[in-house]
């Protein structure tokens, strides 16, 4: 609903600010790691009726804005992959760092079954992680992306037993939350950076880093 996408608004900005935490890691409460918006009668609730410019604000203020939070973080984030992840939950799953998951996590575009478009950066995450034509094909069918696929083209860095997910994720982001800070939130900023450029400016983007990097005490 738009109350607990606002409330997911908030707290990937606070874990955003919190110098504390070096690794983020979002899961799903019960059997599912997000099933997508409440679109079962719950409409005015969820910000999905209304309307235009009420619908336009209430997309770009909820579901939109925690993607490009949790993308656009300077920590890496990693989704915990407990089950399905459809529609938005989809696009949350995606918009993370990395993702583990268990032969019961799949994966679906299923905005289309609706007549909808993936607004919470779906064309703009399913392309990069699956390639254009993968990509495209999922965004037009609404077919699910299973486990076993899903690990096999690089969309899950890990597949583990599902009693072992928590391990296994916990395992992973305290690997890299044991690596000094600076140096792995900037090779974050650069590897993105890097999709849309060439080689010769992500060098000038790297150079002033690398200073910043030599320079400072976690070198």
């Amino acid at each position: 609903t738009r109350k607990m996408l606002l409330e997911m608004v908030e707290a990937v900005a606070d874990v955003a600010q919190d110098r504390d935490i070096r690794v983020m890691i979002l899961t799903g409460a019960g059997k599912v790691f997000c099933s997508g918006a409440d679109i079962s009668g719950g409409g005015w609730e969820s910000g999905l009726a209304g309307a235009p410019n009420e619908l336009h604000y209430n997309i770009r203020t909820s579901y939109q804005r925690v993607a490009l939070g949790i993308q656009s973080m300077e920590k890496p984030t990693i989704a915990m992959v407990n089950g399905a992840a459809v529609g938005a939950g989809c696009d949350f799953a995606f918009a993370c760092d990395m993702r583990v998951g268990t032969d019961r996590s799949k994966f679906r575009n299923s905005f289309v079954k609706v007549g909808l478009i993936p607004g919470g950066g779906g064309a703009w995450f399913y392309t990069r992680l699956l390639g254009l034509g993968r990509g495209l094909e999922f965004m037009f069918t609404g077919d699910f992306l299973e486990a076993e696929e899903a690990l096999r083209i690089g969309v899950l860095n890990k597949l583990v037993a599902a009693d072992k997910l928590e391990t296994a994720t916990m395992e992973l982001a305290k690997k890299i939350a044991s690596n000094p800070p600076l140096a792995v939130q900037m090779s974050k900023k650069l590897a993105y950076k890097a999709l849309e450029t060439d080689l010769e400016t992500a060098l000038e983007m790297a150079a002033p880093c690398q200073a910043l990097a030599l320079s400072s005490e976690d070198h």
